[in-house]
């Protein structure tokens, strides 16, 4: 089968497309073909090695563990194991798995969904990995409810586009940052209110907010904390620079440690994919509430390239994978 294998961090310049042997399915796992796969931050820094971290923390040293790229999928069942009985061969389905950047990828059925009915396997396959960050950040770590105003910085990214619909679906009154070519689209996905970053600075003063949602951000806790509500909750959501060592999570330890000081909750965490969670994302999806924002699709031998249109910031949404 063609996949996209690395056989070294660096650059997108290290993925290669390669014939590899198509994985035989274990007694409790799934093949999946795969039709689509997203492209999220996450697929950088594995490819990157970067933050330093996160090499120690288990992802291979001096190379990645997993060769193979791509985490997010959607795609049909094309065998089970003998102990599987949730799916059958020929189920569309979506959810994760490693190494989905390839026409064929193992799954554990705890990790996938049936295919919402009306998404097509792009649209399913920029869900999971960006959905569960959105979905517990607003849920679970901001608790968003009806009536609170809410700021999401990064409205318009992969992660934003679900946060913004997310969060009006929750019953708050949501204003969304964004660079001036992504106020359109988050204006569109339902935003109350969108401040253009690049001419306004929501921290002047005049609003205050009692959820703000930093997505992949990397501004300061004070300047974050003069827009938020005296008793409001700051929930940072990944984060990039901060050096090659920590990445930004530096800044998410300094807002734990500060937070014990303050009456604001400042805080992070790191999603998990949780079964539960899959299923009450589909249920949204299927329901209308929330739908995917896909900006464009790139075959599966441009990943490189792909990868490179996500981090150069002009991604509106969700980045896809075509197999």
């Amino acid at each position: 089968m063609k996949a996209i294998v690395q056989d070294s961090y660096g650059s997108p310049d290290v993925l290669q497309l390669r014939e590899i042997e198509t994985p035989v399915v274990g007694d409790d796992e799934l093949l999946v073909r795969v039709h689509a796969a997203g492209v999220d931050q996450g697929v950088w820094h594995l490819m990157a090695g970067l933050p330093y971290l996160m090499r120690i923390a288990g992802f291979g040293l001096r190379a990645p563990k997993n060769p193979v790229r791509g985490y997010d999928v959607a795609g049909r069942v094309e065998a089970v194991g003998e102990h599987v009985t949730r799916f059958q061969p020929g189920d569309e389905v979506f959810g994760t798995c490693r190494g989905s950047f390839a026409e064929y990828a193992i799954a554990q059925p705890g990790r996938l969904a049936p295919k919402p009915a009306n998404l097509t396997f792009e649209q399913a396959a920029a869900v999971p990995i960006s959905g569960y960050a959105a979905l517990q950040a607003v849920r679970d770590r901001g608790k968003v409810r009806s009536g609170q105003r809410v700021l999401i910085i990064g409205a318009g990214g992969g992660v934003g586009t679900f946060a913004v619909q997310l969060a009006k679906a929750f019953g708050a009154g949501v204003t969304g940052v964004a660079s001036t070519t992504k106020t359109d689209l988050v204006r569109s996905i339902g935003a109350d209110h969108v401040i253009d970053y690049t001419r306004e600075d929501f921290a002047d003063g005049r609003n205050r907010y009692d959820v703000i949602l930093d997505i992949a951000g990397n501004r300061s806790l004070s300047h974050l904390r003069r827009a938020l509500a005296p008793e409001g909750t700051l929930v940072i959501v990944g984060g990039e620079g901060g050096g090659r060592w920590l990445g930004g999570i530096d800044r998410q330890l300094r807002a734990q440690v500060l937070s014990l000081f303050v009456r604001q909750k400042l805080g992070t965490w790191i999603s998990t994919e949780r079964e539960e969670d899959l299923e009450a994302l589909r249920e949204l999806l299927e329901a209308g509430k929330v739908t995917p924002v896909v900006d464009r699709t790139f075959p599966l031998s441009d990943v490189p390239e792909a990868i490179r249109y996500l981090r150069d910031g002009r991604a509106g949404g969700k980045v896809v994978i075509t197999v």
